[in-house]
């Protein structure tokens, strides 16, 4: 891992997100750019349209004149918040250890751009919630979804508030997102000195075909370094995943971000929605 792109909006989840960027950093020598998209739409201003024959020729010169001044003010103010929220940034990032930054500003829309700058990294990290997260709490960002679903990286979704980590829990289900978590963690032996959690999650009926699913992983890292805390457990998976992390005092979770549905493709899934939602730890999400 070389490059991670940390996405920011300048929200109250922002200083949390620079610093779970710091941590992926530090661990794995990385360089980290960072990202700021002004918002195109805060730019704009409102038209006059063709007002001359209801205010007057005059009227309407000096009015389209005030305008522009605005448009000009607003995209000065615009920029100026743009490097502030950077700057924050950079201050972090160095007060946490880390040097190798870019800072990157663009005007338009995240999920336009986001292709552009995806294609170098190796890890995107962004926070759940962006500037309403004051005001719509149990709701992800507008983001979340469209940049999982489009993104061929490993995302990782940081929660409000900084904890250190140091138990490490992989929702594993034998399917090849969940192998490719398991070669991640072969990939990267930085996590090694984490306590890892190996946790399946059976359907009513199906645990012992659970058990044996959990078996091949736990054998797999077991492999590659890892004494894995393994556990197959019964019931909803959000619900036990849930229990699980509040139980064992799990500080990340390692999942894949889309189930068996047909419309996976579409939406991240369901329960990995929700895990989002309701969990207070960062959640490095998988395709």
């Amino acid at each position: 891992m070389k490059n991670i792109l940390l996405c920011t909006d300048g929200s109250s989840f922002a200083e949390n997100v620079y610093k779970y960027g710091a941590w992926f950093a530090l661990k794995f020598g990385c360089h980290i750019n960072v990202l700021f998209v002004t918002d195109i739409r805060s730019q704009q201003v409102a038209s006059t349209g063709n007002l001359s024959g209801t205010i007057g020729l005059g009227s309407a010169e000096n009015l389209l004149h005030e305008l522009v001044n605005l448009e000009h003010q607003k995209a000065k103010l615009n920029n100026q918040r743009a490097r502030l929220i950077l700057q924050n940034a950079a201050a972090i990032l160095k007060a946490e250890g880390v040097t190798d930054v870019q800072l990157t500003n663009k005007t338009g829309f995240l999920v336009d751009c986001f292709d552009e700058f995806e294609k170098d990294a190796d890890l995107i990290v962004l926070g759940k919630r962006g500037e309403g997260a004051e005001f719509a709490s149990g709701h992800l960002g507008a983001n979340i979804d469209r940049i999982v679903r489009s993104s061929t990286k490993p995302c990782l979704v940081t929660p409000q508030e900084f904890k250190p980590i140091s138990r490490l829990l992989v929702a594993y289900d034998g399917s090849a997102t969940g192998n490719n978590i398991l070669q991640f963690l072969a990939a990267y032996p930085v996590f090694t000195d984490l306590e890892i959690h190996l946790l399946t999650v059976a359907k009513t009926g199906k645990l012992e075909t659970a058990t044996q699913t959990q078996h091949q992983g736990q054998l797999y890292l077991q492999t590659v370094g890892y004494e894995p805390v393994c556990s197959v457990l019964e019931g909803d998976p959000e619900t036990v995943i849930t229990n699980y992390i509040s139980q064992a005092d799990i500080s990340f979770l390692l999942m894949g971000a889309y189930g068996h549905s047909r419309i996976r493709h579409l939406v991240i899934g369901s329960t990995t929605a929700q895990l989002l939602r309701s969990t207070k730890i960062p959640v490095l999400l998988f395709r």
